[in-house]
């Protein structure tokens, strides 16, 4: 990992995003890493979009101001690349990691991003139904930005998930969601 890396992530209220990023940011802290995680709203009501931030170096955070190139763009509501610009602010190495069932080529087009940036597609959403019966994509996209950075170990993530949800949810819930981490950390393809 290089000295810091910033991720945006890019989502609707109720879909788990900020929690996502609280969840990845934990792990970095559990894997020895100094984190931020904080999120940026607008109409604070369900399905609004909304965006979450993530800061991840291995020496001490001193900033505080936005994400404005973020190495790492997590989109985990496609329906967002129609109505909002997420490539704003990305540098000429940027990585995309975007929640679709559309062939990464496609998406890669829909971006309009250049070689050197890459993109990543899963359907996190699919995932999360399968593993828990819920179209909540934030596990997924943890798992896949676990493997994309390399900031954080799969087994840390796994960690950190099962402590995260354990306060809140039932035995079923956190292996559902662990599986679906897991999951996001292996389908995730590089378009």
């Amino acid at each position: 990992m290089s000295e810091m890396l910033e991720v945006r992530w890019h989502g609707r209220g109720g879909q788990g995003t900020v929690t996502a990023a609280k969840v990845f940011a934990d792990a970095c802290l559990s894997g020895g890493r100094y984190v931020q995680a904080f999120p940026e709203y607008g109409p604070e009501r369900a399905g609004a979009p909304l965006k979450a931030y993530n800061r991840i170096s291995s020496q001490e955070l001193r900033m505080h101001c936005p994400v404005l190139n973020p190495k790492i763009i997590i989109v985990a509501d496609p329906t967002l690349l129609d109505s909002i610009n997420v490539t704003e602010g990305a540098p000429d190495d940027a990585i995309f990691i975007i929640n679709s069932s559309k062939d990464p080529s496609i998406i890669r087009a829909k971006l309009n991003v250049s070689k050197k940036q890459k993109v990543f597609v899963l359907d996190a959403t699919k995932i999360a139904i399968d593993s828990f019966g819920r179209p909540m994509p934030n596990s997924p996209l943890v798992g896949a930005l676990a493997r994309v950075s390399g900031a954080v170990s799969l087994e840390t993530i796994l960690e950190d998930v099962k402590k995260s949800f354990g306060k809140k949810f039932a035995k079923k819930i956190i292996d559902g969601n662990l599986e679906a981490a897991k999951r996001g950390f292996e389908e995730v393809k590089e378009g």
